[in-house]
């Protein structure tokens, strides 16, 4: 059985949230890979505890205290994963785990100084924003999942989800990373598959690979 902390509840919730600041509870399921009774007996735990207005079958919401919680959290996470790529040398498919790890054991008085020795830096490995010890999250440029692309279109690499190490590791090994520049050769109208050029390299990827992909818009 995971061990799953309140603290990952609140980072999902906050991370995956609406633009109405909701989410539903089996999103949250999903991304957390536990089963939908676990997410209920926590959801009650945190509303209990003032960290969210849960009410059943409606949209999860934080609360001040939960979003303030959950915001910091995300902040140590996401420094720690710079810290572990750029001075530690980890490959970015390997980060997210022992961040999660470091994130629960830290002051943040550590994290302000992990901050500054890194030079305050704006987006974790994955292109993700790190929020500001003030709370301010930076603005991610315009984007849209490279399974959005029509044949023909190009575009650089601005943020990659990091739900999982394998798919991390796979578009590694086919050159993307952020900053680099992907064209779509073809796109196949029966399973939206794509034939995509990377580095002068002709590659196949499926739709679930594209759509965790994010293309910067210009």
């Amino acid at each position: 059985m995971k061990n799953i902390s309140k603290e990952d509840y609140l980072s999902v919730i906050f991370k995956n949230q609406n633009s109405n600041g909701e989410i539903k509870s089996n999103i949250i399921a999903g991304k957390l890979s536990v089963s939908n009774a676990a997410v209920t007996d926590m959801l009650k735990k945190l509303s209990k505890d003032g960290y969210i207005i849960y009410e059943r079958y409606k949209g999860i919401k934080l609360t001040v205290d939960g979003e303030n919680y959950a915001r910091n959290m995300v902040r140590r996470h996401r420094i720690w994963e710079v810290f572990l790529n750029q001075i530690v040398g980890m490959p970015w498919e390997k980060v997210h785990e022992e961040a999660n790890k470091l994130e629960h054991s830290s002051s943040d008085d550590l994290i302000n100084r992990l901050e500054t020795m890194l030079d305050y830096p704006e987006y974790d490995p994955h292109g993700d924003p790190i929020p500001t010890k003030e709370g301010k999250i930076p603005k991610l440029k315009k984007h849209r999942p490279l399974s959005e692309l029509k044949e023909g279109e190009s575009g650089k690499v601005i943020r990659v989800n990091d739900f999982d190490e394998k798919f991390l590791g796979y578009i590694s090994e086919l050159g993307i990373k952020l900053q680099e520049k992907i064209s779509v050769k073809q796109k196949r109208a029966f399973d939206k598959s794509m034939e995509v050029v990377v580095k002068g390299k002709l590659w196949n990827i499926s739709n679930k690979l594209a759509q965790n992909v994010f293309i910067e818009v210009k």
